[in-house]
């Protein structure tokens, strides 16, 4: 048996329900997993506060921790695998458990280097920051501007451009401007006068747009320095981003689920590698997933949040 956390209906945090279930024998293909550290995201409220069906709904994409058994013929996608070793499984349903069963092909080795909070937040951030940058063609010498650069997206985008070459610059309030420093990135506030701070840093104009807030301010700025507007991507789809010319992700791109699955492998070899860091602000006890979700609704966690079982 094990805990976890499923939304019976639509709603806010109060509706969730922590209940004990059975947990499946991994048949062919599949492998179960002992939770360490459960990655929360804001995809994750969204899940259950927009459906309108499928109830009880559970919650998680993205895990850590130890494989405790393995069905017929399976194995990890990054090869191999056996009953004690140490993974990160994206994407799955319903990582807000103490255990779970999953297909083996979302389970991979995690790197000894690498926490169970970081490893458990690795993948869902880090596949959407890599299609942001893809999908902008992020080259060496581009001058890219990344708004809310101190998120969970931004931070990763942040590593990536940089692997690439790239300049980046990065919005912020100025209490995370030491934290974007680490990364290379050069901060600028938010707020009224960003459109001249942002002419002061590149006076040029800017390459590259990465939107990871979706703000009336964020959409009309970077319009006015962007210098090409096919390259401004947003995680933020709506009437303001699509007038702008932005290109919007996180489903509504027919290659998305396709370009993730591609890349984990190359964001667990980056981060084994060291060169791609995954702040860990706050973790929380199983149990305190509401608590979990209404600190990450303030939109200042200041890394990433895990539950613990």
């Amino acid at each position: 048996m094990a805990q976890m956390w499923i939304a019976p209906r639509a709603g806010d945090v109060d509706v969730l329900e922590f209940v004990t279930a059975p947990v499946p024998a991994p048949g062919p293909g599949e492998v179960t997993v002992r939770v360490h550290a459960a990655g929360v995201n804001p995809a994750d409220f969204k899940h259950f506060a927009r459906a309108t069906d499928g109830f009880p709904l559970p919650l998680g994409y993205e895990v850590a921790g130890t494989v405790t058994a393995l069905g017929p013929g399976a194995g990890l996608a990054s090869g191999g695998g056996a009953v004690g070793d140490e993974v990160l499984a994206f994407r799955v349903s319903g990582g807000y458990a103490s255990e779970l069963t999953v297909p083996a092909a979302d389970v991979f080795a995690k790197p000894a280097v690498l926490s169970f909070e970081a490893a458990a937040n690795l993948l869902l951030a880090g596949a959407t920051a890599a299609e942001m940058v893809e999908l902008t063609r992020v080259d060496a010498g581009d001058v890219v501007l990344i708004h809310a650069a101190s998120g969970a997206v931004g931070i990763s985008a942040a590593q990536q451009a940089r692997w690439r070459g790239a300049r980046v610059i990065g919005t912020a309030s100025e209490r995370s401007f030491d934290g974007l420093r680490r990364f290379g990135v050069e901060p600028v506030a938010y707020g009224e006068g960003l459109q001249d701070r942002l002419r002061a840093l590149a006076p040029g104009g800017v390459d590259v747009v990465l939107d990871c807030v979706g703000t009336p301010e964020a959409v009309s700025v970077s319009a006015a320095v962007a210098k090409d507007r096919s390259r401004m991507v947003t995680i933020v789809a709506g009437p303001q981003t699509a007038a702008a010319g932005f290109i919007a992700i996180g489903g509504g791109m027919p290659a998305s689920k396709a370009f993730r699955e591609s890349v984990r492998g190359e964001l667990i070899a980056r981060a084994a590698a060291g060169d791609l860091v995954v702040p860990v602000a706050r973790t929380y006890p199983l149990g305190q997933a509401r608590e979990a979700l209404r600190f990450l609704q303030t939109g200042h966690p200041g890394g990433k949040l895990a539950l613990i079982p």
